[in-house]
């Protein structure tokens, strides 16, 4: 399965859901999808988008969060599986593309090409709702199901290790700041009334 089909299958989603992605490759492919204010791409912070969409989670329970993480990002920082299940925030969905690389950093293998198991280590972190979805089908069914419930889910994908044909935003770091900050305020603001 390509990330960017997969991608375009949930992007539908995505609308008013705040989402969170790790840099590189997943945040490539999902801008050119189509920006959204309430899109935050994590640039030069690998390993942290699910750190930030936790806290985001907690401190904004009344809204759905999606972190759209990578394999290589998640392993950098395995330890947010086990404080998502300290928490275990209902309101957040946390996807990772695994396509076995550091796509974005120079495409090296990552531990999953040897047996890490990416699901395995959140369920027995005590993620209450692991999935595996590895075709478009399993993955829009996954996403469907997790947004119905109010159980923090994470969703183990396996995707092709193909890069996108540009890395290139073209929305600096500083403006998607200030557009997400934006959007979390109105968001915010509506939920208190």
């Amino acid at each position: 399965m390509l990330r960017l089909d997969a991608l375009q299958a949930i992007y539908p989603e995505l609308e008013d859901r705040i989402v969170v992605t790790i840099m590189g490759a997943v945040a490539a492919e999902l801008y050119s999808l189509g920006h959204r204010p309430n899109f935050f791409y994590l640039e030069h912070a690998m390993g942290l988008a699910s750190s930030m969409g936790l806290g985001i989670a907690l401190s904004m329970p009344e809204h759905r969060v999606i972190v759209i993480d990578g394999d290589g990002s998640l392993l950098m920082n395995l330890g947010t599986l086990s404080t998502m299940a300290r928490y275990k925030p209902g309101n957040l969905l946390h996807i990772v593309f695994d396509n076995e690389s550091l796509l974005s950093v120079g495409g090296f293998p990552t531990a999953t090409t040897s047996g890490t198991n990416l699901a395995g280590i959140a369920r027995f972190s005590g993620v209450p709702c692991v999935k595996e979805a590895d075709t478009i089908q399993s993955l829009q069914e996954s996403v469907s199901e997790a947004l119905k419930t109010n159980t923090l889910t994470t969703i183990v994908s396996k995707v092709e290790a193909i890069s996108p044909n540009s890395f290139h935003i073209d929305l600096t770091l500083l403006e998607n700041r200030f557009q997400f900050w934006r959007s979390l305020q109105v968001m915010h603001n509506q939920s208190k009334t």
